[in-house]
């Protein structure tokens, strides 16, 4: 079989669609078709079928695909194995972090990455939630994510998933709130209370949504808002209470009360996700160590 047909069948099943597909490839929509059409040939069974207006993979084409993912990581490893009689790790490596990653990880991360003479790092902040995670896999080496802790993990027959931390998750109060003073607050003493949290599918929301299930206490959310920083303006402010990160508000210079929840584990899971395989070229290698190496820093300070 064709490496270059097996590429394209790879795109087509990533991004769902030959349109994608093409402009992933820098091809045009016919020149994809064509090829997976040829693939077809080539094999003798049908690979694609008509789904309305477009195409999905048959039975026959999605178990091709997980080979096809294998053939092409073969092909990584053999590239890293002639990568490593390099003195040192060379190449682009393109990176996405969602955006309170990127501002806990970045500023350290860049200053390890200046230290790898050769390796020559494209980062992104992409505001994802963990459902978009395997389409932005195709554009990037690494896609750094998040999830809440008690979510069905990234599925693991395509991709590889390396965690980076563990964030557990605090309530956030505004200055002279009548539970200031405790050491830990328990949900049900907050029935009542305005909520400020993150879009819905977004892993903070996630996990507010699962401690109501598991407590049978439903917040009142108020407002969402995707940037922290303006949650903790709002919080201070006195415009309601919020679920946030514990690194990250540390960050921060905000007079806002943080206290854990009593009685009860939340936290978002921080991983790097990647394509089976991709791991083993010597410039992501280093990429994701360095990355282990930041995340280790950020849970360590006091």
């Amino acid at each position: 079989m064709d490496v270059g047909r097996l590429r394209v069948l790879r795109e087509f099943a990533d991004r769902g669609s030959v349109t994608a597909a093409a402009r992933a490839l820098h091809l045009t929509p016919s020149a994809v078709s064509q090829q997976l059409r040829a693939l077809q040939a080539e094999v003798g069974l049908a690979l694609t079928e008509p789904a309305g207006r477009g195409l999905r993979l048959t039975e026959a084409g999605r178990a091709l695909v997980v080979r096809a993912d294998e053939v092409l990581a073969a092909l990584d490893r053999a590239e890293s194995e002639l990568d490593a009689f390099r003195s040192a790790p060379r190449g682009r490596v393109r990176v996405a972090l969602f955006p309170s990653a990127a501002l806990m990880l970045l500023p350290g991360l860049l200053h390890r990455i200046g230290e790898c003479a050769g390796l020559e790092v494209e980062i992104r902040d992409v505001d994802m939630t963990p459902a978009e995670v395997p389409e932005l896999v195709a554009d990037f080496d690494i896609v750094v994510s998040h999830r809440d802790e008690h979510a069905d993990p990234f599925p693991a027959d395509r991709l590889d998933v390396v965690h980076l931390l563990r964030e557990p998750l605090d309530v956030a109060l505004p200055p002279g709130h009548r539970l200031a003073r405790r050491r830990r607050v328990d949900l049900t003493e907050l029935t009542g209370e305005q909520w400020i949290s993150v879009d819905i599918g977004f892993p903070v929301d996630d996990v507010l949504r699962s401690l109501a299930v598991r407590t049978g206490v439903r917040p009142e959310v108020r407002q969402r808002i995707n940037d922290f920083r303006v949650i903790e303006a709002l919080v201070e402010a006195g415009h309601g209470i919020a679920l946030l990160p514990r690194y990250l508000t540390r960050l921060s210079s905000r007079r806002l009360v943080r206290r854990p929840l009593a009685g009860i584990r939340a936290a978002r899971r921080i991983e790097a996700v990647l394509r089976t395989g991709a791991g083993t070229r010597p410039a992501v290698a280093t990429v994701l160590e360095l990355l282990h190496a930041e995340a280790a820093a950020v849970t360590e300070k006091p």
